[in-house]
């Protein structure tokens, strides 16, 4: 299998994973990038995955769906562009002779989902949309503070191994709250240093792991001590899991 981060706009990608043959893509918000690059690898497109309803990332499914003929798969309680089948947590869609299983990962929108598959070439793979970037999360548009946390709770649980396929490379700037917020973090520093070479070259930061995720993302070290100060530094009653991570999430709409 082969996956592509295909840029769109101003930092999107669109992700493209396919075997030679088939592809499917993900949240294509421009319908033009992906038409190009099944051209460019001579593919057919064989499913439409959509995590949420932002037009950034439905935009390009009406069209897309209309000159392949791929069926569209996406969240039962959200605007899809019709034709598609509606999914919620304990649905599975098989695509390119895998199974992805979908996650409910409310927060971002009230709708979210991911699409998960534990096994594609050995390592599990994840979509995840708006829900969790590298170093970062997504804004709470429509959910609570305690939805996205039992979201990225859910997403932090995935095996290690898992790559973080999320959907904008907004990994530098969540790197630099990151580092405010968690100056002491050793491994977030070198991380930091790695991503500034990626972009240097040109290249994505992502995909990403849960692996390191788990080092480096403040949203999923609410729980690590340093964090929980610097929350109450903001928050003097931030006392427990939830304002915790409300107070943080705050700071970083401000940062």
């Amino acid at each position: 299998m082969y996956l592509i981060p295909i840029p769109a706009f101003t930092d999107n990608y669109l992700w493209l994973l396919h075997d030679g043959r088939r592809a499917l893509v993900v949240d294509p918000g421009d319908a033009g990038p992906v038409l190009e690059a099944l051209a460019q690898h001579g593919l057919t497109l064989a499913s439409i995955l959509v995590t949420h309803h932002h037009p950034d990332h439905t935009g390009g499914v009406a069209a897309l769906h209309e000159a392949t003929g791929a069926p569209v798969y996406g969240p039962a309680t959200e605007s899809i562009p019709e034709p598609f089948t509606p999914l919620k947590e304990g649905d599975t869609v098989q695509a390119l002779g895998l199974d992805f299983q979908v996650l409910d990962v409310p927060g971002h929108t009230a709708g979210h989902i991911a699409f998960y598959a534990p096994d594609v070439d050995g390592q599990p793979l994840l979509f995840c949309g708006d829900t969790l970037f590298s170093g970062g999360c997504g804004r709470l548009f429509e959910g609570t503070p305690a939805q996205m946390l039992a979201s990225l709770d859910k997403l932090a649980a995935l095996p290690g191994s898992t790559r973080v396929c999320c959907t904008h490379e907004y990994t530098l700037a969540n790197l630099r709250f990151a580092l405010a917020a968690e100056p002491g973090n050793a491994e977030l520093a070198a991380y930091q240093a790695h991503c500034l070479r990626l972009r240097e070259q040109g290249l994505p930061t992502l995909p990403s792991t849960i692996a390191q995720e788990q080092l480096i993302n403040p949203f999923l070290r609410t729980r690590q001590a340093s964090l929980v100060a610097a929350a109450q530094r903001l928050d003097a009653s931030a006392h427990d899991d939830i304002a915790v991570f409300a107070a943080l999430r705050q700071w970083k709409n401000q940062f």
